[in-house]
């Protein structure tokens, strides 16, 4: 099954910007969230594809090259698709060309390939990136915040200092490969000769084996240990959001580089809140008295509580729009807002002169009750676009 275009993928024009992609990104992850869809698989499919989408358009580097060559670029090697087999008939050595080719594009990609001396991957291993959760409060993600995680990750074996071999002892060149890292084989066809590079099987494109490995790594370079390192999270965050840290993964074996820790934002579910977006939605319960008679009530917000003015005749289902106490936006400026939603509270127990007086309201109202007018449904709509 081919892939579909990225950036239809989040429904931006190729000459989107960098924030129009991260709103379209943001949309999207927001909708399809397994957290909002559980069970669901085509969402889960859509919430990964977006993430794929955003991760390479959202890199000025690997957007360039997908312009340029679409998904194919990016799995470097390019396919045959990419070019055309009649514009080569007539070179004699396909290395000198598309060795050419990798200096202007930075090396290995079209070597790997066809042979060229920049292709494949040599040196030491990098390391596995790792994924943690971080499970936030909507009062942690309306204002940013610094946290403290704790890593489980491959670290560099303190005996050997990396190395992966004994004490005094040090790694031997690969015979396979002669400590080049790599493999190739040579075939000839009507269009000349090919060589197919591959990283080499025993030493793994590091280009030097371990002949008398360290007794504590076992001559892998690492060993499991813990690490306790800082994030900052940016104000406006949701579930799905993710922030990489580069170089807080896994060390690469014997020396090799380490991979990144991405962490991925948890947003705790909250007693109070309701969250829309950048505005949260509370519920406000008040008594018939306080609907009919207007009053001054005591709110909570995610920054403290304030007061806040019931007018007279209040209505069960009313909406009133607190300005800038809701979630602001991710490295902007805008605030959302905070929605309180009236509800008039019917009391299921009454006291001997309670009932004496609603039974005398009930009289002076003798049926007063207006029909008809907008459902809870229909102003929600109106509120929420």
């Amino acid at each position: 099954m081919s892939k579909r275009d990225y950036y239809e993928v989040l429904g931006v024009d190729r000459k989107a910007s960098a924030d129009e992609i991260k709103k379209a990104y943001r949309k999207q992850a927001m909708k399809n969230h397994p957290d909002r869809n559980p069970g669901d698989k085509e969402a889960e499919a859509r919430f990964k594809e977006s993430a794929e989408a955003y991760e390479v358009l959202s890199d000025p580097q690997k957007k360039q090259i997908y312009d340029q060559y679409g998904h194919e670029g990016l799995g470097g090697p390019f396919q045959t698709g990419g070019f055309q087999w009649s514009d080569f008939t007539h070179a004699s050595d396909f290395s000198d060309i598309f060795d050419n080719l990798d200096s202007i594009f930075g090396g290995g990609i079209f070597g790997n390939l066809f042979g060229g001396r920049g292709g494949g991957r040599r040196g030491p291993q990098r390391g596995e990136d790792l994924r943690v959760p971080l499970e936030l409060t909507l009062e942690e993600i309306a204002r940013g915040v610094h946290k403290k995680i704790k890593i489980n990750r491959l670290q560099a074996c303190e005996v050997c200092h990396g190395t992966g071999s004994r004490e005094g002892a040090s790694a031997a060149t690969c015979s396979t490969c002669g400590g080049v890292g790599q493999v190739r084989q040579a075939t000839r066809s009507i269009f000349g000769q090919f060589v197919n590079v591959t990283t080499c099987p025993t030493c793994r494109g590091e280009g030097k084996v371990v002949k008398d490995p360290c007794g504590a790594c076992g001559g892998e370079g690492r060993v499991r240990g813990a690490a306790t390192v800082s994030v900052s999270i940016p104000a406006g965050v949701s579930s799905g959001n993710y922030i990489p840290m580069r170089g807080q993964g896994n060390v690469g074996p014997r020396g090799g580089p380490a991979g990144d820790c991405i962490v991925f934002i948890e947003e705790k579910p909250h007693e109070l809140f309701e969250r829309h977006g950048n505005d949260v939605l509370y519920d406000l319960a008040v008594s018939f008295s306080q609907a009919a008679l207007g009053d001054e009530v005591e709110v909570p917000t995610l920054s403290g509580r304030v007061r806040m003015k019931i007018p007279p005749g209040t209505q069960s289902g009313k909406i009133f729009r607190l300005r800038g106490k809701g979630v602001p936006e991710v490295n902007g400026y805008q605030v959302g807002d905070q929605l309180v939603r009236v509800s008039v509270w019917t009391p299921t127990r009454l006291s001997k002169r309670e009932e004496e007086l609603f039974q005398e309201l009930a009289r002076l109202e003798n049926g007063k009750v207006p029909a008809g007018g907008k459902g809870l449904f229909e102003k929600m709509r109106e509120v929420f676009g």
